[in-house]
């Protein structure tokens, strides 16, 4: 690297050029400035704008209510502030206030300037009136003052010192409001306000009244020196950031001693003059004068030594940041070739390497000592230099970049380049140097060759497809087709490109077919997947097909690819149709088998019931589920409900054995324990059968109910005055457990009251068993659903059907997809005639 730097100043500086758009600092503004000084700058020009426009309108107040005490705040050092003193120092003290502020708007900004031109106008009207002898009545234009000597001065008339400095101040805070202007000069005039300020205020420390006054006239107020100094320090302060206020505040070791040497200048005189009054007071001088002037001067002679100081160290800091820049970007521009994989070097016009990254080393098996300086025919093989020599002159009389693809010889063989070649040119466009920047693409080449290859096994494997394949971008337009659909839609494949994919569907059909490929594109994740349900194709006669079509995307690039598998099912329909009609005529057979079976339960006027049935959809319509309500005596009934485990006709066909067998042994007055013993007996004799069954004699001229359970769920009873609860027997296993000998788990039988006017609901586990869900829960749910709906008169069989088809319907969300038989069974007990309760 230190070598590149070498050659580069030996040959020609402005050989490597610098890099566009890095920053290099060219004047002492460019700078880094501390932020922190800058706003300590800016809060000290607007504080102290902000105290002179206070002390001008304390005193100006002091005119207005003629109270001497305001118009002389300091009277011990003689003399009252003018009253258009008062004014100018008020409205410049505002107008520095709106310019300190940052950002000032517009309005505030015309307001500080038409207060510096007042200002501004009020002292040179003043100065006119001392140069030209007349009065132009400005003095006593406000107020009328009773208070010069009319020997020494006009009445009102402030003093020359003081209209010279607001003159200055007006005219420094007009040009410090406008950044087009230097700031150094608005600078300059607010050191000389301050200088004439402190003039008046050393005449008074040092008791010298020709400090104090010019001649004869009147002589400045001390607290009119205050605003002047604070006034001036605002128009220095108040762009921190430019000229002689910028040398002050920098980062740099320039301001830090700049700021060291002002404050020396304001601080080192005055303690000298301090200290040659103490010694006249010893006797050991004889002029106060002397003594002012010394002070005076020295002030000025630290001032103008801390401006040659900054200036001085200031352009020595330039100078070493400039060389730093330089410094940095050869760095930079040596990193960045050396960190850039392809081969970089620039050379002379004459092919001189004047520098070259860490690739080039590496290709040509030579380090950079060995290569700057020399031409290609010593560095190079003789063919391999006299291509390189021939490129870049060809280059050099086009006058612009050239790019090519070729194949070179290196050392480890034959590979392929791709080289840029382009100029470097000076300030004037005339080429001084050329860079060349030359990228190994052997693998790219070899992959370019690839996806060649494997683009054509694509189209390949595309067009062997026994499908029509559309390929479309993610607005669906037609990109590639393959040859099948001109058998598919009668459309060649090339009249397809461009056109929209849902085209080929019939128009009616188009609309349903665009949104449901717009919501394949709008998904998250889009996975493949196949639609066969209402899609259909267009051939080129206009009749429609019906089609499946199989959908899948892939994120090519930047776009999205969605590939359409189009295929004609039109026999698969035709399949379908005449498949569903036999199942449908199976169906309606089956399904009349069931009711068959099942039977009609009778209406019985002492006991209003209202049932309903659901068939599994998953067989055609029968199954093993059956409830049966069986007369006994006067005012007993029996009422048996079971579900035969499975579904089918061979479930069907032993529930109708089941429901005649129990129908004949409840006619005969058997007790339920004895029926069930014998209903099992009845299971045991029939292969792999379990069946679940509940039985129950209801009394109602006893007012009670006699259970007995094979495993069957529990009967929920809904009473006339409270909840509805479940009906507490015993649970006995299913019928066709016990053994054949009868020495299984024996069948009980219990007996409850039963209070007119309750409803039972009778079901089976089709109705509460859910996968995934909690069957006691379930069998809540219907408990709370009897609660919650209104009561069925018990004699009003309507109300109890309506109260069917409520459980029905919250307990079966979807009936059309149920995959289970469902069978309900709601039994009135109302009161009998002559009974309490009864009619």
């Amino acid at each position: 690297m230190s070598s590149v730097r070498d050659e580069s100043a030996v040959t020609k500086e402005q050989q490597v050029p610098e890099p566009t758009g890095t920053h290099r600092p060219e004047r002492a503004e460019e700078l880094p400035l501390s932020p922190r000084i800058l706003a300590t700058a800016h809060a000290i020009a607007g504080a102290t704008a902000l105290a002179a426009a206070l002390l001008g309108l304390v005193v100006l107040v002091g005119w207005i209510i003629d109270a001497d005490a305001l118009k002389n705040l300091l009277p011990s050092a003689g003399g009252a502030m003018k009253a258009p003193t008062a004014v100018a120092v008020t409205a410049l003290g505002l107008s520095l206030y709106g310019v300190a502020r940052r950002p000032a708007r517009p309005g505030v900004l015309t307001a500080a300037r038409a207060a510096a031109v007042l200002a501004t106008v009020i002292g040179v009207l003043t100065l006119a009136e001392y140069a030209t002898g007349t009065s132009l009545g400005l003095d006593e234009l406000l107020f009328e003052d009773d208070t010069a000597d009319v020997a020494t001065g006009t009445p009102g008339r402030m003093a020359p010192n003081t209209a010279a400095a607001l003159a200055l101040a007006g005219a420094a805070s007009l040009w410090s409001s406008t950044p087009r202007l230097p700031a150094w000069t608005s600078q300059l005039m607010g050191l000389a306000v301050v200088t004439l300020g402190m003039l008046r205020m050393y005449g008074g420390a040092y008791g010298v009244p020709e400090l104090e006054r010019f001649g004869a006239y009147t002589g400045m107020a001390m607290h009119t020196a205050l605003a002047l100094v604070l006034l001036g320090t605002s128009v220095f302060l108040n762009r921190p950031d430019e000229g002689l206020t910028g040398l002050l505040t920098n980062a740099g070791t320039t301001g830090a001693l700049g700021r060291r040497l002002f404050a020396a200048a304001l601080v080192v005189p005055p303690l000298l003059g301090w200290v040659v009054l103490a010694g006249v007071k010893a006797g050991t001088f004889s002029s106060r004068l002397g003594t002012a002037l010394l002070v005076s001067a020295h002030v000025a002679a630290f001032t103008v030594m801390i401006f040659g100081a900054l200036i001085m160290g200031r352009r020595v800091e330039v100078s070493h940041a400039r060389l730093e820049w330089q410094v940095r970007q050869n760095e930079l521009l040596q990193a960045f070739m050396d960190h850039t994989p392809a081969v970089v070097f620039i050379k002379d016009l004459e092919g001189r390497f004047l520098a070259v990254n860490t690739k080039f080393e590496q290709n040509l098996g030579l380090t950079r000592d060995q290569v700057l300086g020399r031409r290609y025919e010593d560095v190079m093989p003789p063919e391999l230099a006299r291509q390189a020599r021939a490129a870049d002159l060809d280059m050099l009389e086009r006058g612009r970049p050239v790019q090519r693809e070729e194949v070179l010889a290196v050392p480890d063989g034959p590979r392929e380049f791709l080289s840029s070649l382009f100029p470097l040119n000076d300030a004037s466009g005339t080429p001084y140097a050329l860079c060349g920047v030359v990228t190994d693409i052997t693998e790219r080449v070899a992959a370019q060759r690839e996806v060649e290859r494997s683009r054509q096994r694509f189209l390949a494997l595309l067009e062997s497809a026994p499908d029509a394949i559309l390929i479309t971008n993610g607005d669906g337009t037609v990109v590639m087709a393959n040859a099948q659909v001109e058998r598919l839609f009668g459309r060649s494949p090339d009249d397809l490109l461009g056109t929209r994919a849902v085209d080929l569907a019939p128009a009616p059909w188009r609309r349903r077919h665009r949104a449901l490929l717009g919501a394949y594109l709008r998904s998250r994740d889009p996975r493949p997947t196949v639609v066969d349900r209402n899609l259909y194709g267009t051939r080129a006669d206009g009749t429609p097909f019906p089609v499946e079509v199989s959908v899948s995307s892939l994120q090519a690039e930047r776009e999205t690819l969605v590939f359409l598998t189009v295929r004609d099912i039109t026999e698969r329909r035709r399949a379908e149709a005449e498949r569903a009609e036999r199942y449908e005529q199976q169906r309606r057979i089956a399904y009349t088998l069931q009711h068959s079976l099942m039977g009609e339960p009778p209406r019985l006027p002492h006991l209003p019931t209202a049932y309903r049935y659901l068939a599994s959809v998953q067989d055609p319509g029968v199954g093993g589920d059956w409830f049966d309500v069986i007369p006994l005596d006067r005012h007993r009934t029996g009422v048996i409900i079971g579900d035969v485990m499975g579904r089918g006709l061979e479930a069907a066909a032993v529930m109708g054995q089941l429901r005649a067998a129990s129908h004949a042994l409840a006619r005969t007055g058997t007790a339920p324990s004895r029926l069930m013993a014998a209903l099992d007996t009845f299971v045991d004799d029939l292969a792999d059968q379990l069946v679940t069954c509940l039985y129950l004699v209801l009394d109602q001229d006893a007012g009670e109910v006699t259970v007995c359970s094979a495993g069957h769920l529990p009967v929920i009873v809904l009473p006339p005055d409270g909840p509805a609860r479940l009906l507490r027997a015993p649970v006995g296993v299913p019928l066709g457990v016990n053994a054949p000998s009868g020495g299984g788990v024996p069948f009980e039988e219990v007996t409850g009251p039963l209070p007119p006017g309750s409803v039972l609901a009778l079901y089976t586990d089709g109705l509460v068993e859910r996968p995934g869900t909690d069957i006691e829960a379930r069998i809540g749910l219907l408990a709370d659903t009897l609660n919650s709906a209104p009561r069925p008169a018990p004699t009003d069989p309507k109300a109890l059907d309506g109260l069917a088809e409520l459980l029905l319907r919250t307990l079966i969300e979807d009936p059309a997809a149920y995959d289970d038989d469902v069978t309900l069974l709601l039994i009135s007990v109302p009161a009998l005639p002559g009974t309490p309760g009864g009619d």
